[in-house]
Order: structure tokens, then C-alpha cells, then sequence
């Protein structure tokens, strides 16, 4: 006979087995003395269950996971939930409405984790969202695009040393999962340290909506959940094989000047291969942009002027690199897209 689900308290609210609550989290307020606050959506399915976090916007901007959490919080599908999903669409609320990757302080909120509770702003919001959100769950999946001006493929990032994350990561059904360390003053490293999986989404740009990303986001996190059983298993016809990058590369600008892009994203690139040119503004001079090892494109910059050492393209190596291909083509007949159209904005 299955177990009935637990309440779940969010802030000073208790969340009752087959209530659905919206929660605010009060944050520190704007200095006009408006008040603000972090929306929590919390979902606890009547039988027992995983409790599972959903984050965007750690970085203010970074808006896919915005509307995949959308798009998440209306699957009717929700209604037969195991578990627990707690969904938070925009952590960083003061980057948020500013439109900034980073707090008012200026520093970032993933470099600043698990914070405390008197601490500058960002690691007041830190702790906040360990203590109140993090601190519950199970696992989680934080959701993140690539920075201004740069664009990222779909892509899980994780550390696979840790356990029961790449059996999520592979579950996740992303085209690339890169083996990641984790970084000192991050969310992954504050969930490391309760004992918490957590995977990061990275796809598309900041400040746009890619609908790509946005749709193999909100599928990937369905198949988690259907994964750790939270939702009922549904057939698919989809048996797309993630492969495992253990070393990327940003390759940069050997000189200053115009770049026209040869490399497009999520292409299989071999050693010595041009990914662009670089000339000068009147096109007299140019200089080639040469891929140092054979690897698939997963991030580039978008804008056609570079400095010299400016981060250009950045490449995975894989085992095979055919076969990560095939899974970037696999990804696109998955989605209904030509590879090189993931980038598109809306």
C-alpha cells in the first residue's frame, strides 16, 4: 500500500499532503523601501515521495528556466505527484530586476553560497534559499543559460563523483553531460555539503528566451521525475544516450578584430579545422581561428568583435566524438530542430 506524503513547511507556512501553495520569501528590500521577495510554488502530492527543488535565475540574467518552471507548474500531469516539487523561478530577485547577472554589491550569488544570515545581501539571500528551499529537498536542478553575449547547447553540467548524480544527469536526457568540479561558494558545492544531487541546465543565452532550451529543459526535467518515480512513466519513442565530456576549452581570439563565424553550435569539429577569421576592419588582413583538438562545440560568443584573448568558442573532447554527434543529431530529431537552429531567440 503506498505511504502517504509528510507536510512541508516553507518559511512559516505549512504545506498540507495535496495542497498546492504559493509561498514569498521575504528578501532584503529595495532602498525606495519596496518590499520584495523570492516565489516558492510548492506542490506536495498526497503519496510519498522525493522532494525535488527547481531554481532559475541564480544569475539575474538568465531567464529560460523562468518559463520552463512556467510550463512546468502547468502540467496537469502534477496532480498524480509522489513527493514534493518545490519550484523557484527567480532566486535572484534584485538581479532580476535589474536585468544583471549579479547582486547590488555586485557580487555573484553563485560564488556566495551557503552565505549567512549576516551577511552582505548576496549571502543573506544565500542562506535564505539553503535554509528554506535547499535544506528540504532530496535533489535538485538549477537551471542557468549561458552569460551576455555568450550562448550555450543543452548540456548538464555535474560532478559525477558524487553520488546518485549521473544516474540523474543520465536521466535528465541532455546530449552532453560534463563531468564539472565543483566550485568553491556555489550551489552545487552548498548542496554537496547536505548531502543533495543537484544537476545544472545550461542552455541558451541570457536575457532571451530560446525555445529550444526551454522545451529539452522542461522535458529533461519531467524525465527526472518520472525517473525517481514522482510522475507516472509515459512511452517515448526517444532512446537518446548522453555522452560524457571530462575536459572543455574555451578557444580564443589570437588577435583583435572582425570575427566571421565559420563553427556553428553543437558542431563535431576536428584538430586544425578553422571555427572562424578574424580580419581586420577594412578585411585586408585576416587570421584564422583554429579548433586545437577534435571536440564539439557546446558555448560560443555571439558578438562578431573580439581582443585578443577574448573566449571565442568553447569545445568538448569526448571519447568518440562521432558518437557525441550523433547524440547532438539525435537531440535535434528529439526537439524537431536542425541543430544550428538551437540559438534562435524569441
Amino acid at each position: 500500500m503506498a505511504k502517504k506524503n509528510t507536510p512541508i513547511t516553507i518559511g512559516d507556512i505549512e504545506v498540507m499532503p495535496g495542497e498546492r501553495t504559493s509561498i514569498s520569501l521575504p528578501v532584503a528590500d529595495l532602498y525606495t523601501a519596496t518590499s520584495l521577495s523570492m516565489p516558492v510554488e510548492v506542490i506536495c502530492g498526497r503519496m510519498a515521495g522525493p522532494v525535488m527543488f527547481v531554481s532559475a535565475v541564480v544569475h539575474g540574467d538568465e531567464l529560460n528556466g523562468v518559463e520552463i518552471i512556467q510550463r512546468l507548474l502547468k502540467r496537469k500531469a502534477l496532480k498524480r505527484l509522489r513527493g514534493t516539487l518545490l519550484a523557484v523561478p527567480i532566486v535572484n530577485v534584485h538581479g532580476f530586476l535589474n536585468q544583471s547577472r549579479y547582486l547590488p554589491d555586485r557580487r555573484d550569488l553563485n560564488r556566495s553560497f551557503p552565505g549567512s544570515a549576516k551577511g552582505s545581501i548576496a549571502g543573506r539571500l544565500a542562506n535564505l534559499f539553503v535554509r528554506e528551499v535547499v535544506s528540504k529537498a532530496d535533489f535538485g536542478i538549477d537551471l542557468h543559460t549561458g552569460s551576455q553575449n555568450r550562448i550555450n547547447f543543452p548540456q548538464i553540467r555535474a560532478s559525477l563523483a558524487e553520488a546518485g548524480t549521473e544516474e540523474l544527469a543520465r536521466a535528465f536526457g541532455a546530449p552532453m553531460i560534463l563531468n564539472a568540479s565543483i566550485r568553491e561558494g556555489s550551489l552545487r558545492a552548498a548542496a554537496a555539503e547536505l548531502g543533495l544531487p543537484v544537476l545544472v541546465y545550461e542552455a541558451g543565452e541570457a536575457l532571451r528566451f530560446d525555445e529550444i532550451s526551454i522545451r529539452a529543459g522542461l522535458r529533461g526535467i519531467l524525465n527526472v521525475m518520472r525517473h525517481r518515480q514522482m510522475l507516472p512513466r509515459v512511452s517515448t519513442k526517444s532512446t537518446l544516450t548522453p555522452m560524457i565530456a571530462n575536459t572543455t576549452r574555451w578557444v580564443r581570439a589570437p588577435d583583435s578584430g572582425i570575427v566571421i563565424k565559420k563553427a556553428s553550435l553543437g558542431s563535431a569539429i576536428r584538430k586544425g579545422q578553422s571555427l572562424a577569421v578574424i580580419s581586420d576592419p577594412i578585411g585586408h588582413e585576416e587570421q584564422p581561428v583554429i579548433a586545437p583538438f577534435d571536440g564539439i562545440v557546446i558555448g560560443r560568443t555571439n558578438l562578431p568583435l573580439a581582443h585578443e584573448g577574448d573566449a571565442l568558442f568553447n569545445m568538448a573532447s569526448f571519447e568518440s566524438v562521432p558518437e557525441a554527434a550523433d547524440a547532438v543529431e539525435e537531440f535535434a530529431a528529439v526537439h524537431d530542430a536542425d541543430p544550428n537552429d538551437v540559438g534562435s531567440h524569441t
